[in-house]
């Protein structure tokens, strides 16, 4: 498909007393996602006394993985053993369940290996190399603006892709942009596609506290689980990996976060944060309400359908709380005016400076010619599983049988394995739940569109939205991924002969779809791409090169500490333990006991750490990052942010922002008591 609008994994703060950092100054203590390339090992040892030196950073970057589901984690043992959060692997169980089985609510362990199940769409990476192509890059671009620039900046980045991957079955490639296009990075990744469920908590153990504890602090919260990679279908050998210490935190010892961030917005000017705050978070919180009231009315119509919706309405949920976060910063006078302040510095530092010249200039006239093009742009199809696989098909045909360097992303020669991947392996899907989605999704096109707007007759045709959501969901063979497979082995042919309803549904979107890509390119993307790269030379003029790019899911480490913080007069303990979950408990939803916690809590050990927060500087994406020591050890996994962090999306507050963690020693508590594992605890303990 083509590749959809930036989506945001984190949200801005409702808090008030934010204190916005910016990347037009140096970063300050404990903030900052570094590139493994660019840690500030000076700056760390000026403030702690101690900075990694090369070989340590080598070691932790050669275990930690990211998972393309949109988490981060870490190999833990020897035998690919990898270690994530719970609700980075709840699709997973919720793929392997059935309504006889139903591995979200009651956990799973695998006995043994043979009993370890396929992630569906999942793969583990691990980064081997990082390159610097920017002259590379900007030399392709060299002049060019709008949509040239973007096609030439593809293309190149496609070249350097296949030049760097010739063995794709092992490895990916990604030309990452870096500061809005002042840098570019080739960053290589061995690859591992078959990835497996180990052992998972009830789901009620992960979310005990629900939305009202959700980004909040203190908490009880078992979210971890274990992957593992296969290849040849054997566990992978990982002979450098994190060694498992299932200890309690100390206060106030180093720590660092080392996983994908998946996206901030700290380098936006003041235009693009008024577009933001003015027009892409009120659509999506209003239209992310209406589709978690309509799904809650759906799921209460049966159990199955309760079990079918839970793990969609989580992710709406916690989506939405983190939109309404930002929305709430963005309104706050005080936080924007210290952003605007920081960009009124860079402007004054920069001015004169004939090659920089006014970029904020060129950017608020493409957020301009943007207000006008967003709508369209983003309701250009419906949202649907079924749909997405047609979508994906018919792009694919078309891209595949042109030159490497002239198709689309996500359909390069580099990208296509993982496509590829995400299409085939089969996965459950419940017609009911995409039947709503798309038609939730084509009735807010029409309503925000207008009626008769010549895309809402494009996507409506006569139609209802619900009664063509109906006719293409019940019609389609695309559930089937035989018949997927089909398809995509034959190419154009193939899917023009189709008489699926649902692909040729897709081919009659397919050339607005390209319209409106070449739009934005010409008015958008490429504009702020050019104007970025000034905007980046500013910065590195004004504040030198020790800066930290913003976040784009690719591996970055951060450092801080254990520490807890002072709320409203009372100060929060950096540390929670497994027996104050007992006294939380209400016995009513979201505060019912996990059914093994409540049948072992005579065994478990009150005194355990259960969960504890760090100053370390994350966002989204950085779920299931391994939080580690000094000496390289790993004590906990980064599952959430307290209610403050979530302004990370713009700025980082060292006083309030909190990174929480689920602790090694609760996840072996949980391994040997209450969800017992004994074949991975041995497996941990290994030397």
């Amino acid at each position: 498909m083509i590749p959809r609008k930036t989506s945001f994994l984190a949200a801005a703060s409702a808090s008030c007393a934010l204190v916005a950092a910016t990347l037009s100054v140096t970063a300050r203590a404990d903030e900052g996602m570094w590139t493994f390339d660019g840690f500030p090992a000076a700056r760390m040892k000026a403030d702690y006394g101690w900075a990694p030196d090369q070989a340590w950073l080598d070691k932790v970057r050669a275990s930690a993985v990211r998972l393309t589901g949109g988490c981060s984690a870490s190999f833990v043992s020897d035998a690919g053993l990898i270690l994530t959060n719970h609700h980075c692997v709840a699709s997973c169980l919720y793929d392997n369940s059935s309504s006889a089985q139903d591995l979200l609510e009651h956990g799973f362990t695998a006995a043994r290996l043979e009993d370890e199940k396929k992630c569906p769409g999942q793969q583990a990476e691990v980064v081997t190399r990082i390159t610097d192509v920017t002259d590379q890059v900007k030399a392709a671009i060299g002049a060019l603006s709008g949509e040239a620039l973007t096609k030439a900046r593809d293309a190149k980045i496609a070249e350097i892709e296949a030049a760097g991957c010739s063995d794709t079955a092992k490895f990916r490639c990604q030309v990452v942009t870096l500061f809005g296009g002042g840098q570019y990075k080739l960053y290589t990744y061995r690859k591992y596609s078959d990835v497996r469920l180990v052992w998972a908590p009830e789901d009620r153990a992960a979310t005990f506290g629900g939305d009202p504890d959700n980004f909040n602090f203190p908490r009880y919260s078992l979210d971890g689980s274990f992957l593992r990679a296969y290849e040849n279908g054997k566990p992978v050998k990982t002979p450098v990996h994190l060694t498992w210490n299932p200890r309690a935190p100390k206060a106030d010892e180093a720590t660092f976060v080392v996983g994908n961030p998946g996206s901030t917005s700290r380098l936006y000017t003041m235009s693009q944060l008024a577009f933001e705050r003015e027009v892409r978070l009120p659509i999506t919180v209003a239209t992310l309400s209406e589709l978690r009231g309509r799904l809650i009315r759906a799921m209460e119509e049966s159990p199955e359908h309760q079990r079918e919706g839970l793990d969609l309405l989580n992710g709406i949920e916690n989506s939405l709380k983190v939109y309404i976060g930002r929305t709430k910063a963005l309104n706050d006078p005080a936080f924007t005016d210290k952003l605007a302040a920081a960009e009124q510095a860079l402007k004054e530092k920069s001015a004169g400076n004939a090659a920089i010249g006014d970029p904020w200039a060129q950017v608020d006239k493409a957020v301009d010619a943007y207000r006008t093009l967003y709508v369209p742009y983003r309701y250009d199809a419906p949202t649907s599983t079924l749909y997405g696989y047609a979508q994906t098909l018919v792009f694919a045909a078309a891209e595949r049988a042109k030159p490497n360097a002239e198709r689309l992303p996500g359909y390069t020669d580099s990208d296509l394995p993982l496509t590829e991947k995400r299409l085939l392996d089969p996965t459950p899907l419940y017609p009911w739940l995409d039947q709503l989605e798309m038609s939730w999704s084509l009735s807010k096109a029409r309503e925000y569109l207008g009626v008769d707007d010549p895309q809402s007759k494009l996507l409506l045709g006569k139609e209802s939205p619900e009664g063509l959501a109906g006719r293409l969901i019940s019609g389609t063979r695309l559930a089937d991924p035989a018949y997927r497979k089909q398809l995509w082995e034959g190419g154009e042919a193939a899917i023009k002969a189709s008489d699926d309803p649902m692909i040729q549904y897709a081919l009659r979107l397919e050339a607005n779809q390209r319209k409106l890509k070449q739009e934005v390119d010409e008015a958008y993307a490429g504009p702020v791409t050019q104007a970025g790269a000034k905007l980046a030379d500013a910065r590195f003029a004004a504040y030198g090169d020790s800066l930290y790019p913003d976040a784009t899911f690719t591996l970055r480490i951060s450092y801080g500490k254990v520490h807890g913080w002072t709320e409203r007069g009372h100060e929060v303990p950096f540390q929670t333990t497994m027996g104050g979950t007992f006294d939380r408990a209400t016995g009513a939803s979201p505060f019912d006991l996990a059914p093994a916690f409540a049948a072992r809590q005579s065994q478990i050990d009150p005194a355990i750490t259960y969960d504890f927060v760090t100053t370390n500087d994350i966002i989204g994406g950085n779920s299931g990052s391994p939080v580690i020591d000094k000496a390289g050890t790993v004590i906990g996994a980064a599952f959430d942010g307290n209610i403050h962090s979530l302004g990370g999306n713009y700025g980082y507050d060292p006083v309030l922002n909190r990174t929480v963690v689920v602790s090694t020693a609760a996840l072996q508590e949980a391994l040997e008591t209450i969800y017992p594992a004994p074949r991975i605890v041995k497996e941990l303990a290994a030397k």
